[in-house]
């Protein structure tokens, strides 16, 4: 295919050299004696764009194909909106609905039926014990220490504990379980009827959803064993790896109440954010410690609902679903999801039947792809496993374990958007550190402020400020320059960004400077941030109120129509530029930003900042 790509390719340019059009003109001679006309020779590099034969001059050229681009570019936009018109008439008439199940690996030593340890990494079939293996006369043995982090998670979950929960076989046959069952918790969870809230500031900018907050019920969270890795060796070759047969997963089942695409990876995010705060998982979606199965129905919004009208946990009505499995990154479970729904509503509108089965997707596909017929609650055959004795849960173990429940992101957001706490984040800022390096940029921003709040400490009005200034140089001074590398505390530690910050506030070295001292620290110079201040002259050494004036006045004269423009258009934005100037032609640390504006308004009758 790629030989004959090049031959068509090859074919179009023509066999002569290319020889300029205005140099033939130009060096063209009258015909010979003989009669012979003089040969035209022309260079076409594609079939559908040829060289101009008359002599227009070049910009002209280039003007005309400026506009035919501009009018190709008008169609696609004209031909793209169209598309999205009728999506969006599509999801005018088509519901979509989702239910969620999550799993994820608890965060133990052993496993959860045998003594044999967890592993990640290690060697294959390294950590097995005889019941893992399915060996026959081999007996589970329930490894308590696995309920806890499992109990954290529920309650995190907002779930109900119950008393007493016991374990079921799902029967199935396949090469990654030895058993020919999994061990679960079908009939009786250890924890039901939970939910979870999801905030504006869960989502990303500009993709919450007008009913935001919105809460969505969790069906059970339940204890069960993980199967066997599976390793392919194209073409025909599996290998399994044992270490992770009964490794203790939870499994978290949420109510079909998601009817948007950007919601569930919203609620896959937040969830997994809430394991990882209360230390209940070993991992998540990007080291394989979380996966998510998706149910993906539609239904008519104005009509009689699909298929036979389906119902679950109460929620009736639905159409048939469709579940995709294994889905191992938040990206994955949107596009998915997306990718099912357009598939089903193209199916239901060309008169098709939508059927329930198990779906693959791949990440960067448009379509998600059948994996087998969906199995149903007699095809597993669940029947309690009577070698598993129930397990009970006592009040004051439930009782410990809530009270010490760490902070949650909810909390965690609320505090730091609260004025009373004078940290006064946006809560864009606050989502942002919360989810930035698993939690240790907002540790490290604590740090900021206890060391400022400790160098203020008898200055009540720079202290009601401190919170919001930490936050901008934490995410964003500092965010810029560990933009492209593995964040570390140790690149600059929080107590010499406090100092460089307090230098600022205390108006001893101006912003510019602080942020080349930033880069410098960052970069390794190992000096302190007083040392380096002193070494590099580097405190502020203000101008006089003539001198700032003088300085203004040479600006104003030289760009006379930007001043008018904003006198007369009121557009005061454009100060920035001359405060800009008056910084760039002054020395270092001389001229304060603020005091430049406040200059130029003065001079310019203008309002005050």
């Amino acid at each position: 295919m790629l030989a004959s790509s090049a031959r068509s390719a090859f074919a179009v340019v023509p066999k002569r050299p290319y020889i300029c059009q205005s140099c033939i003109q130009k060096t063209r001679l009258p015909p010979l004696a003989s009669g012979r006309s003089s040969i035209r020779l022309t260079r076409a590099l594609h079939a559908e764009r040829q060289l101009p034969n008359d002599d227009s001059p070049f910009r002209k050229v280039l003007k005309d194909a400026a506009k035919k681009k501009k009018k190709d570019r008008k169609g696609n936009s004209d031909t793209s909106n169209k598309a999205q018109r009728g999506e969006s008439v599509q999801l005018d008439k088509w519901e979509l609905t989702v239910g969620i199940e999550i799993h994820a690996e608890l965060n133990t030593a052993r496993k959860l039926f045998s003594s044999a340890a967890t592993s990640v990494s290690e060697a294959p079939n390294t950590h097995v014990s005889l019941f893992d293996a399915a060996f026959p006369g081999s007996q589970p043995h329930f490894q308590k220490e696995a309920l806890v982090p499992a109990l954290r998670a529920a309650l995190a979950l907002n779930c109900d504990i119950q008393h007493k929960s016991s374990f079921d076989r799902k029967h199935y046959f396949y090469q990654d379980q030895p058993a020919g069952y999994q061990i679960t918790q079908y009939y009786e969870p250890f924890a039901k009827d939970g939910h979870i809230t999801l905030y504006p500031h869960d989502f990303p900018p500009g993709t919450a959803t007008q009913d935001a907050p919105i809460t969505i019920g969790i069906k059970q969270v339940q204890m069960e064993q993980d199967t066997a890795k599976t390793v392919q060796q194209p073409p025909f070759t599996n290998l399994l790896d044992f270490n992770r047969v009964s490794h203790p997963l939870i499994e978290i089942i949420t109510l079909p109440q998601i009817h948007d695409p950007t919601t569930a990876a919203v609620l896959v995010r937040k969830i997994q954010t809430i394991l990882k705060a209360v230390n209940a998982v070993t991992a998540g979606m990007e080291m394989g410690g979380l996966r998510a199965d998706v149910n993906v129905s539609i239904r008519e919004r104005h009509g009689q609902s699909t298929g036979r009208g389906l119902s679950y946990s109460g929620v009736t009505g639905l159409g048939q679903r469709t579940e995709i499995k294994n889905l191992a990154s938040i990206k994955a479970v949107e596009d998915a999801i997306i990718a099912e729904r357009d598939r089903q509503i193209g199916l239901l509108e060309s008169g098709g039947v939508v059927e329930g089965e198990t779906r693959g997707w791949t990440l960067g596909s448009r379509s998600t792809k059948r994996l087998r017929g969906k199995e149903g609650e007699i095809d597993y055959r669940y029947m309690p496993d009577p070698d598993i004795a129930p397990v009970i849960v006592g009040n004051d173990l439930i009782q410990h374990l809530r009270t010490t429940l760490p902070q949650l992101s909810d909390e965690t957001v609320n505090m730091l958007v609260d004025n009373k706490n004078d940290y006064s984040l946006t809560s864009k800022d606050a989502s942002t550190l919360l989810l930035l390096d698993g939690g240790e940029r907002l540790d490290y921003y604590y740090d900021v402020v206890e060391h400022l709040r400790a160098t203020f400490s008898n200055d009540t009005d720079t202290q009601a400020r401190l919170g919001k200034v930490a936050g901008n140089w934490v995410l964003m001074e500092l965010g810029g320059l560990v933009k492209h590398e593995e964040w570390s505390a140790s690149h600059v530690s929080s107590n010499e960004l406090a100092s460089i910050i307090a230098h600022v506030l205390r108006k001893q070295i101006t912003g510019r400077t602080a942020k080349l001292l930033l880069s410098m620290k960052f970069e390794g110079d190992e000096r302190s941030v007083e040392h380096i201040i002193a070494a590099e002259n580097m405190l502020l050494c203000p101008l006089s109120r003539h001198e700032y004036e003088e300085l203004a006045r040479n600006l104003i004269e030289e760009k006379q129509d930007v001043i008018k423009e904003i006198v007369e258009k009121k557009r005061y934005q454009k100060l920035r530029w001359f405060v800009g100037q008056m910084m760039a032609r002054s020395a270092e640390g001389t001229v304060e930003p603020d005091q430049a504006e406040k200059v130029l308004r003065d001079l310019l009758h203008l309002p005050p900042m």
